[in-house]
């Protein structure tokens, strides 16, 4: 077995239909709870570490390593270092590795549900062509999706778009600035009294 198989097959769980994989497994990706946050660092804690530290290099020679390797990077720093400025410790180094790993073409190696974890690191960026970018790799995604995941995929392309507007608006997600020791303006602060904008 593959190093990063056990992180695959906790964070996706059995190949199967998207829809079903996506219904199984919301609540692991987007929900918050601390029994979860706690496994995710007990089971890939020192692989997580180990990923800030740029020490599994090597996992990236891979499309299936490469994926592993982005979510050590983007998502699992979130559960584990949540509300924590190291929540975000991996961005920029997780950017980078999407952005290669997409020049390769390797993201068309993956499912399209894999892969709208490597299209979630743009979504993340404060960065407005990254934002750009999620936005239409997501649409991309809508586009090719069949009927039984279409709403699935559709879902996915209005978060991305949402994300955007927030960064047009502001140049930043807000709800971050507490967490990152940032001012928030007025525009912010009314902003975060919205619902749904904590995402």
């Amino acid at each position: 077995m593959m190093p990063w198989q056990p992180l695959l097959d906790w964070w996706f769980g059995p190949a199967g239909a998207a829809a079903q994989s996506a219904a199984e497994k919301h609540q692991l990706w987007f929900g918050k709870r601390d029994e979860q946050d706690a496994e995710a660092r007990e089971r890939f804690g020192v692989l997580v570490e180990q990923a800030l530290a740029g020490e599994l290099q090597g996992w990236s020679g891979d499309p299936r390593g490469w994926l592993a390797h982005v979510l050590l990077l983007d998502q699992l720093p979130r559960m584990i270092h949540r509300d924590t400025p190291l929540a975000f410790a991996g961005d920029a180094r997780a950017r980078e590795l999407a952005e290669e790993g997409i020049t390769l073409g390797w993201d068309r190696e993956l499912s399209p549900l894999q892969r709208v974890f490597v299209y979630l690191v743009l979504e993340h960026a404060e960065n407005p062509l990254q934002q750009a970018r999620a936005v239409q790799l997501f649409g991309e995604l809508a586009e090719g999706a069949g009927d039984a995941e279409r709403e699935l995929f559709a879902g996915f392309l209005d978060y991305a778009r949402r994300h955007q507007q927030v960064i047009q608006r502001f140049g930043r997600f807000p709800h971050r600035n507490e967490i990152l020791g940032r001012v928030s303006t007025a525009d912010e602060l009314r902003f975060l009294e919205e619902p749904g904008s904590r995402f």
